[in-house]
């Protein structure tokens, strides 16, 4: 019997190989999967999207840009929260052009929030790695509530009660921060503007 085969037998057989296995590992099982994720996680599947008064409002994962002293505003986002151009800045902190960016950032908050530099939680001043998280922590949180319960006509209590109502433990109780989602916080004041 003889196991010797040429080059051009050698190529087809590797060729086909690769082929078999494209559609094996690049199409069928990317299928499946795709298809199994929506089945066991659909909401998670289709980008965990925040449906409101029939109008999709956005995605918990990502964040959005708000302004105005009536909604909580997010952390500064290099990518300007926009979720095909995530990224972090990648400016050291000795660069002046984020240390500028930085004090700029602390004088309107200060001025804002009428609080001292002091008081202004880091979340606040730093961004995101990703460009795009749409959590803010408590204590950023916390240092909005007069601003919003003012601009809002509501009282400070009623603030505080909804961003203890959004805020999310850590991950299985081990991984992660506590945090606050800024957009279903934002959408909660917008719910019990209507009431």
């Amino acid at each position: 019997m003889n196991f010797s085969l040429s080059f051009s037998q050698q190529f087809f057989i590797g060729l086909r190989f690769c082929l078999v296995m494209l559609v094996l590992c690049g199409i069928l099982y990317s299928a499946s999967i795709t298809k199994l994720g929506e089945l066991l996680f659909p909401y998670q599947a289709h980008g965990s999207l925040l449906e409101y008064e029939d109008e999709t409002r956005g995605s918990v994962l990502i964040a959005q840009n708000f302004s105005g002293d009536a909604y909580f505003h997010g952390r500064p986002s290099a990518a300007n929260n926009d979720p095909m151009a995530t990224a972090g800045s990648n400016l050291a902190p000795s660069n002046p052009a984020l240390r500028e960016r930085a004090l700029a950032d602390s004088t309107a908050i200060q001025t804002r929030e009428q609080i001292t530099a002091a008081q202004i939680p880091a979340d606040l001043i730093s961004a995101s790695g990703s460009g795009v998280d749409p959590h803010i922590s408590p204590a950023a949180a916390q240092v909005q509530i007069a601003r919003v319960a003012r601009a809002r006509g509501i009282s400070e209590a009623e603030v505080a009660k909804l961003i203890a109502n959004n805020t999310e433990q850590k991950q299985w109780g081990i991984f992660g921060q506590v945090r606050v989602n800024v957009l279903l916080l934002n959408l909660g004041l917008d719910q019990l503007a209507q009431r």
